[in-house]
């Protein structure tokens, strides 16, 4: 049962990071700093599957590391 929360743990990280650097805010220098000029926008098609894909695979990240600090060694 370790090696499969392990496993889960390693595979959750990956993805939850590429999800996460696949998220794009702003096309300019000024976005990273906070002045992207936009006050409020929806996440629409690819966008919001991104961000669905990405609060999931942290879910099961979380849960993973939850269940291997539960589990005796």
């Amino acid at each position: 049962m370790g090696n499969i929360l392990q496993i889960s743990t390693l595979i959750s990280a990956i993805l939850s990071i590429l999800l996460i650097l696949l998220q794009q805010r702003g096309a300019s220098l000024g976005a990273g700093f906070g002045a992207s000029g936009e006050l409020y926008t929806t996440r629409r098609g690819l966008d919001k599957s991104l961000f669905g894909a990405t609060i999931v695979f942290v879910v099961i990240f979380i849960l993973s590391i939850l269940g291997l600090l539960l589990i005796p060694a």
